[in-house]
């Protein structure tokens, strides 16, 4: 299994550069668990499930405290069959799924949001589910939509996606649910996502 994000992340300020280093800096305790590459477009992280959601949580938290609006934008992907096995992407949430029924996979990964760290950082997201491949990929994606309206970070709707809003501990939660839990444990299933803090639409 191959499990990675590119990640960028967009300050709406002339200050820019600092916001962003702000961001990487957040990243520091993450790197004996992740490859992580940078260059001038992203960030490319590889790695399990659990460093690699904690680490882009952190990096959004840590740039949405400052005052700045800002925004990012991952990309995030598992099975995908054009990458290599990678040994340290090994998820025992993943392992254990493929014996799960649909309704006992909502029932954990709600347990796993509630239990999710409050980091004090307001953040809105939205974010789309693919299911590669034929099959029920449907049922799969219904189910994930079923769990995100009682995960408590649901906020709406929208064409094509669906829209998360709350702390920043709770909405990655969800999204790292919504990520491991739907769609085959051993299928390709990409997430793309938007977050947004500090806006002053919002105002």
């Amino acid at each position: 299994m191959f499990i990675g994000a590119q990640v960028s992340l967009y300050p709406m300020t002339s200050n820019f550069v600092d916001v962003i280093m702000t961001g990487l800096d957040a990243l520091s305790p993450y790197k004996t668990d992740l490859r992580i590459e940078t260059d001038d477009m992203s960030t490319l992280m590889v790695g399990a499930p659990e460093p690699l959601f904690d680490a882009i949580r952190d990096l959004f938290a840590a740039a949405a405290k400052r005052p700045e609006h800002v925004t990012m934008h991952v990309t995030f992907s598992r099975g995908c069959p054009g990458e290599p096995d990678d040994p340290n992407c090994r998820c025992e949430t993943l392992e254990t799924a493929q014996d799960q029924s649909l309704t006992d996979r909502q029932t954990l990964a709600a347990e796993a949001v509630a239990q999710a760290p409050d980091l004090g950082v307001a953040i809105d997201l939205q974010f789309s589910l693919y299911v590669m491949g034929s099959g029920d990929h449907m049922d799969e994606i219904y189910g994930c939509i079923d769990f995100l309206k009682t995960s408590g970070t649901f906020h709406k709707s929208k064409n094509f996606c669906t829209r998360l809003r709350g702390d920043a501990g709770a909405v990655f939660e969800t999204l790292r649910q919504a990520f491991l839990r739907f769609g085959p444990a051993e299928g390709h299933v990409t997430i793309d996502m938007t977050a947004s803090a500090n806006s002053p639409s919002l105002a």
